[in-house]
């Protein structure tokens, strides 16, 4: 089953390397997963989330706040 990932953020370094962090773990794992950034603060107030970066994985908050490592990204996709 495709998992759906969001990344939470406007566009600033912290939300950038999560981007990086999650697309490295997607890609070397095979995981089936779609990613998608969401920049808009309307949809990012949706979620309830008042520090990004976040960490959305199928409509569940999974980190906000703080760049997760690999290994951390991993384990929440598994």
């Amino acid at each position: 089953m495709t998992k759906v990932i969001k990344i939470l953020g406007t566009g600033c370094p912290k939300c950038q390397s999560m981007i990086g962090v999650v697309k490295d773990v997607v890609s070397e794992n095979n995981i089936d997963a779609t990613i998608e950034k969401v920049e808009d603060m309307m949809e990012i107030m949706k979620f309830n989330v008042m520090t990004t970066p976040a960490l959305v994985i199928d409509d569940v908050i999974s980190i906000k706040g703080r760049v997760p490592s690999k290994n951390e990204v991993l384990a929440l996709l598994n």
